[in-house]
C-alpha cells in the first residue's frame, strides 16, 4: 500500500511562492487603537483619507487622515485610473503615489482571480471605491487616527457596504479555484471564509509589523443610521455568469451554462433488494433462499415416492455386520474377514457391474508389473529415480528470489504497469517518502490535546537537526539528506513540515518559500481550527529514478535505512519523554520489513514440517502387543524417508526453474512445500495401509504389487488431477500466482514420481527390515523376539479407527432420517455459500502482511488517523494539440471562454461529490496558469524587456537588488521599461497563437513565482509537461493533479481507482481525446478490479481439468460429476467461510483457492474410487469405501494437514494466521466433512455402477481387509 501522505504536489507549492504570504489582503489579526477623531460629515465629492502621510516601521505607507474635496486628475492619471478602476471617472480621492501602491497591491492578487474575470472585476472594485471614489466620505469613516512626525495618518476605519453587495461580491468569488495548490482562491483570499461577513472580517485584519497585509483596520459595516448621512457602496456586481465577463465552470458552477456535469454520476449503481414487512434482503439471497428451499421439497417428495415403490435407497436401518467384541469377526492377526462387508440386509439384489475403462485396465497392468519389478529391484529403482530430481537440484546454483512487488503482483501487459511506464518516461517518477508523525494522546475519555505549543516546537527543531546532520555510508562516501532529496526550485529540500518558514528558532523566514496546505503538515484539527491540531506531519520527499538495473535508488535506500536507525535509536526516545506518540516510515520500510516477517516466521515453518513428519511417523507405524516390539514395528525411518523425498520434490522443481532463469518467490518456498507435503504424505499412508492391508500369507511381491493394484489408479488420479490444475493455472497473468503454479505443478508432479518408484522401494526394504526382526533407524541391529510378536500385530488406534468407520460411522449415514440431514445440511452451507461470497471484499490489508510488531502499524494507523487529503491524482493526457486551429485547448482549461464541459471544469464537478468521485480538489493545471500568465491583465507575469527578451516582475533581480543581509528586494529600475508580453489585439479572442504558445511556454517554465506573479510555472509544473519534439504544436504527455480523499480501507484504494478509469473514459469518449488516471498506489491494486474475474477463471479452470482427467481415468461421467459437484461445494464453501471471517480476495487467497482443489481432490477420489471397485448395491458399496479407505483419508489426509495447520497459528506474522491458518483449518474440516460424510451420502443415493476387476486380474486377492493393520 501506499502511504496516503504521498503527494506530488510539493513541485506545485512552490509555484504560490512568497506570493500568497505577501498580498496586502492576507494578514494576521491585531486590535487596532482607537483613538478620538473628528467625524467627516458624509457627501458627495468628499473624501475621508487623501495623500500619504507616513508609514510604518516595517515601512508600509499610511494615508493621510485628511478630509478634503475630491480632486480632478491630469488627463494621463485619469486614463490611468479608469485603466485599472472603469467605474470611477472625473474626481479621484487619491494622488499618484497613492494609486501607484494600490496598483502594487493588486497586481500581487490579479494571478488568483483573473480566470474568472466577474470575480476579479468585482474584488478590484471593492479596493478601487476604497482608495480613489471622490464620493469617499458617503461609505468610508476613519475611525482610529496615529501621530506620526505630527501628522495625523490612518490607523483604522470602518467600510460601509450593504448586505447585498456582500453577499454578491462574495457569491462571485467563493468558487473560484486556486489551481497551483488544488483549492479554491478563498481559502486564501478570504481565509477559507464561508459567508460575505467572513471574507470582508479577513481582509480588514491588520498586520503586525514586518507581516504582510493592511497597514490599518478595516472594519466592514452594512447597518448606519438613517440620520448619519451615511450611504452603504451598493455599487453595481457582475454574477459570475455573466455573459460579458463569463467565468469557467469550474470558477462558477451556478452558472446557467453549468447546470450540470455532461456525465453521469459515478458509482451510483444500487443493489436491488427484497423487502417482506420489517425485514429487506437482496434479489440474490431471495432467490438462494427460494430455490433451495424448491430443491429440498423436490428431494423430500422424490424419497418419499422412491420409498412408496418399493426401493431401497432409503432403509430405515441397516443392522450392524457384527459386533465388533465377536471374535468370529477378526482372523488369528487381527484382519477382518473380506465377506463380513459384502453382506446387507438391505442388499436385496446386487447391482451387476461394468467392465473397467481401457484407461483403468492399463494402468491396473502397469502398477502390476510395476509392484513385481519395485520388490525384485528396489535398490535399484531407488537410485534411478533419486537421480533426476538431484541433477535438477544443480539449477539451485542460479536460485533467485523476486522480492520486488512490482514484478509480483502486476501482469508484464497491465494497463497500470504500462501508464506507469508512461508517466515515468515522459514526466518523472513519483518520488520517494520519508515521513515522521508526532502526535498528542489522548487521555481519561477526553479529546486529544493540541500539540502546538512552544515545548513541541523546540523539539520540531532538534528532530529536523538531527535529520539535516544524518549522513549514511554508500560505496565508501557518505549520504546526506540534501544530496537526494527533491528541489523543485533548485534550491533548498521540499521538506513539508509547520517549519517550513523557519530557518532557527528565532528568525522567521522561508527555506523552501512556499506556502502549505495545512493538512498536509497538521492533523487532528477540526474544521480549520489549525492550532488545535494533535499532530505534526513531516515529510521528507526524494527523488526517485527509474529502476533498469535495480540499482539507480541504491543511495536513496541506503540513507532510508540510516533514517530508520536513526528514529528508533535517538529520536523515538526524545518524543516519548516529552508524552508524544511518534510514527514513522521510509520508502524501503515495507519491503524490509516484508523481508523480516519471512525470515521470522521461518522457524515457525519448519516446526509445523516437523510436526507432520513427526505424526506421519506415529501413524505409519503399528502398536504392538509388546512395549520392545514397538523399536520394530515404527516406521520413523521410513517416515523421514518419505519427507526427504517430498522436500527433494520441491528442491528439484525450483532447481528446474531456476535453471531456465524463473525467480522463485516467498510464497513458493512458504507454501509449496507444505502443499506437496500435505500430497504426499496422504500418498504415502495410503501406500502403507494398502500393504498392510494385504493377506499375510502372500509373499512381499504379492503384497506390493497388489497394493500399487488396489491404490495406484486413484493416486494417480488424483495426482494428475492436481498437477493439470496448476498447470493449467499457469495461464493467469499475474506473476505470482503464474509462478507459483509452475512450481506447484512439477513439485507435485515429482513427488508423485518419487512415491510411486523410490517410496515403494523403501515400503519394501521397511517391510523386509521388520521381517527381521531389525531397529526402526537402526536397522543394523536386531531383537528376538517370540513368535507371538513377529508382525507386531495390529495397531490398537488403527484398529479401533477402521471398526468405528465400518460399525459406527457407516451405519449411522445408512438412516434415512440422517441422509436426508446430511444432503438438505451440506446443499443448505453451499448455498449459503454462494450468498456470502457475494460479500468478499478486494484487497490486501498492509498491516496484515506485516509482522505484528512491525514500527508500520502503528505509522498506518496514524495515517488513518490524522491525513486530511488522499495521495495525489494525476490525469495525463496524451498528444495535445495546441495549435490555433485545435480546440483542444478550450476543451481542457477551466478559466474564462473554455467549454462548460471541458476536463478541468469537469474535474471541478466530480471534487463536489467526493463520496462518489473520490476526487478530494479542483485540479492543478499547468494550462490554466500558463494562460493567466500570458494574459494582459496579469500585467506583473509575462513581461519583455525592449529587446524582446523575458523581463521578471519586479520584485526579482534584476529588476530589484536583493539585500543579502535582510534579504529584501529593493526596486532597481531595470526594468521600468519593461511591458506586458501581449496586448489585448494581439490575441486570438483571448487565447494567444500557436507561435505564441510556443515561444513563451518556455518562458513560463522558467518563471520563479514571486509575490508580483505567483503564477511562475518553474517548480510548479517542471515535471508536468514533455516537451520534447512540442514545436511540432503537438505535447506528448501533460498532467494536471488533483489529490484523492483519504483513503483508509483496501476498498476506498479499489473503488477510487475503478472511479477515477470511469472518469478517464467518459471524458476521453465525450472530448475525443486520450486521457488516463494516475496515481502511484494504482499499480499495486489494478488487480484487485479484475481479482472476482481471476479467482473464478481459476477455479472454473481447475474444477474443468480435474473432471477431464477423472473421466478420461475412469470413463465414468457419472464418478466424474460427483467428484466435480463435491469440489465445487467444498471450495463454494471455503469461499463462505473467509466472508465470514472477513478474509479479503487477493493473489494470497485466490492462490490458496487453487491449492485447496488440489488438496480436496485427495477426499474425493479415494473414497470414490473404492465405491466403483466395490460388490453390491450402492449402500453396500459405500459402507466398504468407508471401511477401506474412511480410516486412510482421516488418518492419513485429515489428521496430518490439521497437525501441520495448527502450528501455523503461533506465527508471528498475521498473514500466516489469516490466510494459511484460518483458510488451510477451514480447507482441511470442510474437506474432511464432505469426504467423510456428504460423500458417501452422495454415493448410496446416486452413486456410479461398480466397475468389475475381474477381466483385468484373474488372480487378484478378491478384495483387500475392511481393516488396517
Amino acid at each position: 500500500m501506499v502511504p496516503g501522505g504521498r503527494r506530488r504536489g510539493l513541485a506545485a507549492l512552490a509555484a504560490a511562492a512568497i506570493a500568497l504570504m505577501q498580498i496586502s489582503l492576507l494578514v494576521f489579526p491585531i486590535s487596532a487603537q482607537e483613538s478620538n477623531s473628528s467625524r467627516v460629515v458624509p457627501a458627495e465629492g468628499y473624501c475621508s483619507m487623501y495623500g500619504i502621510c507616513g508609514q510604518r516601521s516595517d515601512g508600509k505607507v499610511l494615508n493621510c487622515a485628511n478630509a478634503t474635496k475630491a480632486v480632478k486628475p491630469d488627463t494621463l492619471f485619469s486614463s490611468r485610473v479608469q485603466s485599472l478602476c472603469p467605474t470611477i471617472t472625473g474626481d479621484v480621492c487619491c494622488t499618484v503615489d497613492q494609486f501607484d501602491t494600490l496598483h502594487q497591491q493588486v497586481q500581487q492578487a490579479v494571478p488568483f482571480l483573473v480566470g474568472c474575470p466577474a470575480c476579479l472585476r468585482n474584488f478590484l472594485n471593492l479596493l478601487c471605491e476604497m482608495s480613489c471614489s471622490p464620493n469617499q466620505s458617503l461609505f468610508i469613516n476613519v475611525t482610529s487616527v496615529k501621530q506620526i512626525n505630527g501628522t495625523a495618518t490612518v490607523d483604522g476605519i470602518d467600510y460601509y457596504v450593504t448586505t447585498n453587495y456582500g453577499e454578491e461580491l462574495y457569491n462571485s468569488c467563493k468558487d473560484v479555484k486556486f489551481g497551483t495548490l488544488n483549492t479554491r482562491a478563498m481559502d486564501f483570499l478570504g481565509g477559507g471564509a464561508k459567508t460575505y461577513k467572513e471574507w470582508l472580517a479577513f481582509l480588514g485584519r491588520q498586520a503586525k509589523p514586518n507581516e504582510p497585509g493592511s497597514p490599518y483596520l478595516i472594519t466592514y459595516r452594512s447597518d448606519s443610521s438613517d440620520s448619519s448621512g451615511v450611504k452603504p457602496l451598493n455599487s453595481t456586481i457582475y454574477s459570475c455568469g455573466d455573459p460579458s465577463l463569463g467565468c469557467s465552470c469550474g470558477d462558477c458552477p451556478s452558472s446557467s451554462v453549468c447546470t450540470g456535469s455532461l456525465l453521469p454520476q459515478l458509482n451510483t449503481e444500487t443493489s436491488c433488494s427484497v423487502k417482506m414487512g420489517s425485514l429487506k434482503a437482496k434479489c440474490l439471497d431471495f432467490s438462494l433462499v427460494v430455490v433451495y428451499l424448491a430443491l429440498l421439497c423436490a428431494f423430500l417428495l422424490w424419497g418419499l415416492l422412491y420409498r412408496t415403490r418399493g426401493r431401497t435407497a432409503f432403509p430405515l436401518k441397516t443392522k450392524p455386520l457384527g459386533n465388533s467384541d465377536d471374535k468370529s469377526d477378526s482372523n488369528k492377526n487381527g484382519k477382518s474377514l473380506h465377506n463380513s462387508v459384502q453382506v446387507s440386509e438391505a442388499a436385496s439384489s446386487t447391482v451387476k457391474p461394468s467392465h473397467p475403462s481401457i484407461v483403468q485396465t492399463y494402468m491396473s497392468i502397469f502398477f502390476r508389473k510395476h509392484g513385481i519389478f519395485v520388490a525384485r529391484y528396489p535398490l535399484l529403482v531407488l537410485c534411478v529415480s533419486l537421480l533426476i530430481p538431484v541433477l535438477l537440484c544443480i539449477g539451485l546454483l542460479r536460485f533467485k528470489v523476486e522480492t520486488r512487488p512490482e514484478k509480483l503482483w502486476v501482469s508484464p501487459g497491465s494497463r497500470a504497469a504500462d501508464e506507469k511506464n508512461y508517466f515515468d518516461s515522459h514526466l518523472a517518477p513519483f518520488y520517494r517518502i520519508e515521513q515522521l508523525v508526532l502526535a498528542t494522546s489522548a487521555s481519561g475519555g477526553s479529546a486529544a490535546p493540541s500539540i502546538v505549543n512552544d515545548n513541541n516546537m523546540k523539539l520540531l527543531f532538534q528532530i529536523q537537526k538531527k535529520v539535516d546532520d544524518l549522513r549514511a555510508n554508500y560505496s565508501g562516501s557518505t549520504v546526506a539528506l540534501a544530496d537526494i532529496c527533491l528541489k523543485p526550485l533548485s534550491t533548498d529540500c521540499a521538506t513539508q513540515s509547520v517549519l517550513q518558514h523557519y530557518t532557527s528558532e528565532e528568525t522567521c523566514l522561508s527555506t523552501f518559500q512556499s506556502p502549505i496546505d495545512p493538512g498536509t503538515i497538521l492533523g487532528g484539527f477540526p474544521g480549520n481550527n489549525f492550532t488545535e491540531a494533535s499532530a505534526f506531519i513531516i515529510t521528507y520527499p526524494v527523488n526517485n529514478m527509474v529502476e533498469t538495473t535495480g540499482q539507480e535508488n541504491e543511495k536513496a535506500v541506503a540513507w532510508e535505512r540510516a533514517f530508520i536507525s536513526l528514529v528508533k535509536e535517538e529520536i523515538l526516545p526524545m518524543v516519548l519523554a516529552q508524552n508524544l506518540t511518534l510514527s514513522f516510515s521510509s520508502e524501503s520500510s515495507i519491503q524490509d520489513e516484508l523481508n523480516r516477517e519471512s525470515t521470522a516466521d521461518a522457524i515457525t515453518i519448519v516446526i509445523s514440517y516437523i510436526v507432520m513428519f513427526a505424526y506421519i511417523s506415529f501413524t505409519l507405524g503399528d502398536r504392538p502387543s509388546r512395549w520392545l516390539s514397538l523399536f520394530v514395528s515404527s516406521k520413523v525411518l521410513l517416515g523421514l524417508s518419505g519427507v526427504v523425498l517430498v522436500m527433494l520434490s520441491v528442491l528439484g522443481s525450483i532447481g528446474f526453474f531456476s535453471a531456465i532463469g524463473v525467480k522463485s518467490t516467498l510464497i513458493i518456498m512458504e507454501v509449496i512445500p507444505f502443499l506437496v507435503l500435505a500430497v504426499g504424505v496422504d500418498n504415502m499412508c495410503i501406500l502403507v495401509h494398502a500393504v498392510k492391508r494385504q493377506p499375510d500369507e502372500s509373499n512381499l511381491e504379492e503384497r506390493i504389487s497388489d497394493a500399487l493394484v488396489e491404490v495406484g489408479p486413484s493416486i494417480t488420479l488424483a495426482s494428475f488431477a492436481e498437477v493439470l490444475a496448476f498447470a493449467v493455472s499457469a495461464i493467469n497473468p499475474m506473476p505470482a500466482t503464474r509462478v507459483f503454479s509452475m512450481f506447484a505443478a512439477l513439485a507435485v508432479f515429482m513427488d508423485f514420481l518419487l512415491q510411486v518408484t523410490a517410496f515403494v522401494a523403501l515400503i519394501v526394504f521397511d517391510f523386509r527390515r521388520a521381517q527381521d526382526d531389525r531397529i526402526d533407524c537402526v536397522p543394523c541391529a536386531r531383537i528376538v523376539s517370540s513368535p507371538a510378536t513377529d508382525d507386531g500385530g495390529d495397531g490398537q488406534r488403527l484398529h479401533l479407527l477402521a471398526r468405528y468407520m465400518r460399525d459406527i460411522h457407516g451405519p449411522i449415514l445408512s438412516y434415512r432420517a440422517v441422509k436426508f440431514v446430511v444432503i438438505a445440511v451440506f446443499v443448505g452451507l453451499a448455498f449459503a455459500s454462494i450468498a456470502l461470497s457475494t460479500r468478499l471484499q478486494p484487497g490486501l490489508e498492509q498491516k496484515i502482511v506485516l509482522p505484528r510488531n512491525s514500527y508500520l502499524q502503528d505509522y498506518f494507523d496514524d495515517l488513518a488517523e490524522y491525513m486530511k487529503v488522499g495521495p495525489p491524482l494525476y490525469f495525463v493526457m496524451k498528444n495535445f494539440n495546441y495549435s490555433s486551429a485545435s480546440v483542444h485547448t478550450n476543451q481542457i482549461c477551466s478559466i474564462n471562454q473554455c467549454n462548460s464541459n471541458s476536463l478541468l471544469n469537469e474535474i471541478a464537478r466530480q471534487s463536489l461529490s467526493p463520496e462518489t468521485s473520490y476526487i478530494a480538489k479542483p485540479a492543478a493545471s499547468w494550462l490554466d496558469d500558463f494562460l493567466i500568465w500570458m494574459s494582459p491583465e496579469a500585467f506583473g507575469c509575462c513581461r519583455k524587456f525592449v529587446n524582446g527578451s523575458y523581463c521578471p516582475p519586479d520584485d526579482q533581480p534584476p529588476c530589484c537588488q536583493l539585500d543579502q543581509d535582510s534579504g529584501t528586494c529593493s526596486a532597481s529600475g531595470t526594468c521600468n521599461n519593461c511591458t506586458t508580453c501581449f496586448l489585448h489585439s494581439e490575441l486570438d479572442n483571448g487565447r494567444p497563437s500557436t507561435t505564441q504558445f510556443k515561444d513563451k511556454l518556455p518562458w513560463f517554465l522558467d518563471a520563479l513565482p514571486s509575490s508580483d506573479c505567483s503564477k511562475g510555472g518553474k517548480g510548479a509544473y517542471s515535471t508536468s509537461l514533455d516537451l520534447s519534439g512540442y514545436e511540432s504544436g503537438i505535447i506528448q504527455a501533460s498532467a494536471f493533479r488533483t489529490y484523492h480523499t483519504p483513503l483508509n480501507k483496501q476498498t476506498d484504494y479499489v473503488n477510487s481507482m475503478r472511479a477515477a478509469r470511469d472518469f478517464s473514459s467518459k471524458m476521453s469518449e465525450d472530448l475525443q481525446m486520450e486521457i488516463f488516471p494516475y496515481s502511484v498506489f494504482y499499480i499495486f491494486f489494478e488487480q484487485y478490479l479484475g481479482v472476482w474475474k481471476t479467482a473464478i477463471m481459476n477455479i472454473c479452470v481447475c474444477l474443468g481439468t480435474v473432471f477431464v482427467v477423472c473421466f478420461i481415468v475412469t470413463s465414468s461421467l457419472w464418478a466424474s460429476a460427483i467428484i466435480l459437484i463435491v469440489l465445487a461445494m467444498i471450495v463454494l464453501d471455503l469461499m463462505g467461510v473467509m466472508a465470514m471471517l472477513g478474509i479479503q480476495l487477493n493473489a494470497i487467497s485466490v492462490v490458496n483457492l487453487v491449492m485447496s482443489i488440489g488438496i480436496a481432490v485427495e477426499f474425493c477420489v479415494h473414497i470414490t474410487h473404492a465405491f466403483m471397485i466395490g460388490n453390491g448395491d450402492r449402500e453396500t458399496r459405500a459402507r466398504q469405501a468407508l471401511s477401506t479407505m474412511g480410516a486412510s483419508v482421516f488418518s492419513g489426509i485429515t489428521l496430518t494437514k490439521l497437525v501441520g495447520v495448527i502450528v501455523l497459528r503461533f506465527a508471528k506474522s498475521e498473514v500466516f494466521v489469516v490466510y494459511y491458518f484460518q483458510m488451510y483449518l477451514a480447507l482441511v474440516l470442510i474437506g474432511f466433512l464432505h469426504g467423510l460424510i456428504f460423500l458417501p451420502v452422495l454415493l448410496s443415493l446416486c452413486g456410479p455402477p461398480p466397475k468389475s476387476a475381474k477381466p483385468i486380474e484373474q488372480s487378484q486377492p478378491t478384495s483387500a481387509s475392511t481393516e488396517q493393520t
